[in-house]
């Protein structure tokens, strides 16, 4: 009942009082002023009152009773859209949606459905229904009968025993028996809809109008966490690609200058023949094999890292273990991660944070002679904070060193930091080994 119902409601259980009273007067005129008179009278004034009163207090009861639960529905799903907000992977986000329908309108049963732009059901996500059940019953609905008509016409339904609707085409074989169904459409913006189903509410017979409500409210949280995790998949398939691109440039100014030093040694070795220095050319030859052996771990390195991925539902701190793991038995290096918080990072700022952290561990195997590792992960005025120091033989930044065998990780390390509105610093001193932090913006701006 709305403030303005209740207003006049009240109008008229007063004005209904007051024709109560004047007519018991009316009744009462004929005895006059006797104590008798009054007594009744009084009596009536009474009974009214507090028949008034009960009536006000039925009332108010009834509009306490539907704000506690409008307040305890509004809880509930801001707490669930707080919690399937926080997913990115779809069929994460899903299980959660369906669980959490369940869970705030006490029903025993519950089904998301996500149908693609050709109208294939692409998800079908069941709640209260096991592993075991689920192979029995076979595979998900086509969206025929009741299913179509949420499926295909975006249409609510509220029934207290589907089995008995017209449109029915009946349970599959070991299906649980169920009788009350509620269905609304998820209305997403992406590529794809989706449709929510209850069944068998726990304590009554069948779901009410206000549930159907609190349903509909619901789905509309639950398609902004649809949308949420298809643009976060988007994301991912963009940052995959930028990567390819990234590592086929890279791949080809590192193979440049590769061969650019194996002709130049080639040429050397060449001169040195004609010339009849058999020392200088094995010298020569002997960088060359030092150089193959070096591109051939830099190599084996780089696939390793490669194979490090940021699937959907896979963190960074799950990524860079996997690839410690795997390092650590390559190189020789103890490596200890150290992740303060739930870092989160769009997915392009990822994937850079992971390979930056990557290229340091590389200049580690191959410069520093250390003997240990560290990489520690956190979160800081809006910013995470990626650092990699080791304990090695250090050198002095401001030296001017040069390599005979070229060497440019520093400059991916730099230009993958500045892709994603990111801060490399280097320090480093010969005998303190040496540290490289990253720190990022957590809403970058590039790209």
């Amino acid at each position: 009942m709305t403030l303005s119902r209740l207003k006049w409601a009240f109008l008229l259980m007063l004005a209904a009082l007051l024709v109560v009273l004047k007519y018991a007067r009316g009744l009462l005129e004929p005895y006059g002023d006797t104590p008798t008179a009054g007594i009744l009278l009084d009596a009536v004034i009474v009974v009214s009152v507090v028949f008034f009163c009960g009536a006000a207090f039925t009332v108010l009861g009834k509009m306490q009773e539907r704000l506690e639960r409008r307040n305890r529905e509004l809880l509930a799903l801001h707490d669930a859209g707080l919690d399937i907000h926080s997913e990115l992977s779809l069929d994460v986000v899903l299980r959660k949606v369906v669980d959490q329908a369940c869970s705030l309108l006490d029903a025993k049963y519950g089904a998301v459905s996500v149908i693609d732009d050709t109208g294939e059901i692409r998800e079908f996500v069941t709640s209260g229904i096991s592993e075991e059940m689920r192979e029995r019953i076979g595979s998900p609905p086509s969206g025929r009968g009741l299913l179509g008509v949420v499926l295909n016409e975006g249409q609510r339904l509220r029934l207290a025993d589907f089995s008995r609707d017209p449109r029915a085409s009946g349970l599959p074989e070991h299906h649980p028996p169920m009788h009350s169904l509620l269905a609304v459409p998820i209305v997403t913006k992406g590529p794809f809809r989706g449709n929510l189903y209850l069944s068998e509410k726990v304590h009554a017979h069948e779901f009410n109008e206000e549930d159907e409500e609190s349903l509909a409210r619901f789905a509309t949280k639950a398609a902004i966490a649809i949308d949420n995790a298809h643009l976060h998949q988007r994301l991912r398939a963009l940052a995959v690609a930028e990567e390819r691109v990234r590592i086929a440039r890279e791949m080809h100014d590192g193979m440049a200058q590769v061969l650019a030093y194996v002709n130049t040694k080639a040429q050397a070795v060449k001169e040195y023949l004609h010339q009849q220095r058999t020392a200088d050319a094995e010298a020569q030859l002997e960088q060359l094999a030092a150089a193959a052996r070096e591109v051939y771990v830099d190599v084996r390195e780089d696939i390793l890292g490669l194979r490090t991925d940021l699937r959907p539902g896979r963190s960074l701190e799950h990524a860079l273990r996997e690839f410690l793991g795997r390092w650590e038995s390559q190189s020789g290096i103890a490596a200890s991660l150290r992740v303060d918080g739930d870092v989160r990072l769009p997915p392009i700022v990822e994937l850079q944070l992971l390979r930056i952290i990557q290229e340091a561990l590389t200049n580690i195997r191959k410069h520093s002679r250390a003997t240990r590792a560290e990489i520690e992960i956190s979160q800081s005025d809006g910013k995470c904070l990626a650092q990699v120091t080791d304990d090695g033989a250090g050198f002095d930044p401001s030296a001017k060193h040069r390599a005979d065998f070229p060497r440019f990780g520093l400059a991916i390390m730099r230009e993958r930091a500045e892709s994603i509105d990111g801060e490399l610093v280097l320090s480093s001193e010969p005998g303190k080994g040496t540290r490289v932090r990253i720190a990022v913006p957590l809403a970058p701006t590039g790209s």
